[in-house]
């Protein structure tokens, strides 16, 4: 059954025409005429009689304009629930650095649109990431890492995540212009946890020039890289994002180090087939411009 039938059906009962119901709904009178037989050939019955040029319900009728008036308000009521702001929970998996550095003022603008949402947020690793996503046991990720190009998953890029290899004030490679991967030979390394992606991209390139360096200290924290290298413990590579601060403050210095083979993308990753209902593409919106805010190599791209 067709709503377009019950509400022909609803129109005539209130004009007692089916004349006056076509005006009224836009339709030609031929149109509600095959909609009411539609209904009749459908329970059996007839539903309206004819009195002159007056149209009256039968007592079949009568009986069902009350469901059907039930039925249009319960859909009427459906739409409204749906347009008002969501209730139920939004799943994100994303690492250490975005969940504390970059994603907080996003959440907090997110909660003033979307107050009954309970955000769910799970800091894990990129590769754990990518696995629920497929899985589809989160609804979105949000990392960092190279390029992702995976079958099922698209990945939105927000911008290109400055890295930086900091030291405490007075290293040895302070005055340097520029530093390549030679001059790191025989340095103390503070390291991330072993499954974070830019530091198997750093060390595979220290690697492949045949860097020689120790790894005396891997923390899964990067407050506590931070007071390591601070106190000159040896050097750490971090988002910019992550010493910010500590840039400004001067308990930290950025070294004159970069390379194309660690260029790192904030991405939002959602599986291909996931239904982007508001709530994402609310929650989509704002990364993208949180991102345009913090950096001027944000990336465009297209939902």
């Amino acid at each position: 059954m067709d709503f377009i039938y019950i509400r022909s059906f609803i129109e005539v009962a209130r004009c007692h025409s089916f004349t006056k119901a076509a005006e009224n709904l836009g339709y030609v009178q031929s149109s509600v005429t095959t909609h009411i037989q539609k209904l009749e050939q459908e329970y059996g019955v007839i539903l309206f009689e004819r009195f002159g040029r007056s149209m009256r319900l039968t007592s079949a009728g009568e009986q069902l304009r009350d469901t059907f008036e039930q039925i249009l308000a319960l859909y009427e009521s459906s739409k409204h629930l749906i347009s008002r702001p969501a209730k139920g929970h939004l799943d994100i998996g994303t690492i250490e650095s975005l969940f504390s550095y970059f994603l907080p003022p996003v959440f907090h603008q997110y909660r003033r649109v979307y107050p009954e949402i309970n955000l769910q947020v799970h800091p894990i690793t990129e590769t754990q990431i990518l696995q629920l996503i497929k899985a589809g046991e989160i609804d979105l990720g949000i990392v960092l890492d190279q390029p992702i190009q995976e079958e099922d998953i698209e990945a939105i890029k927000l911008r290109e995540e400055e890295l930086v290899l900091v030291a405490s004030p007075g290293h040895r490679l302070q005055q340097a212009v520029q530093i390549c991967a030679a001059d790191l030979n025989g340095q103390s390394y503070i390291a991330t946890e072993h499954t974070c992606t830019y530091r198997n991209a750093f060390e595979k390139l220290l690697g492949k020039h045949g860097v020689a360096y120790d790894v005396h200290h891997e923390f899964g924290s990067l407050e506590a890289i931070k007071q390591c290298v601070s106190y000159g413990l040896g050097i750490g590579l971090l988002p910019r994002i992550a010493v910010v601060r500590e840039l400004a403050e001067g308990t930290l210095i950025r070294l004159p180090f970069s390379h194309p083979d660690i260029t790192f993308y904030t991405q939002i990753v959602i599986h291909r087939k996931k239904w982007r209902d508001p709530a994402i593409r609310h929650m989509i919106e704002l990364l993208r411009e949180a991102a345009g805010r913090e950096g001027e190599d944000a990336i465009p791209a297209a939902l």
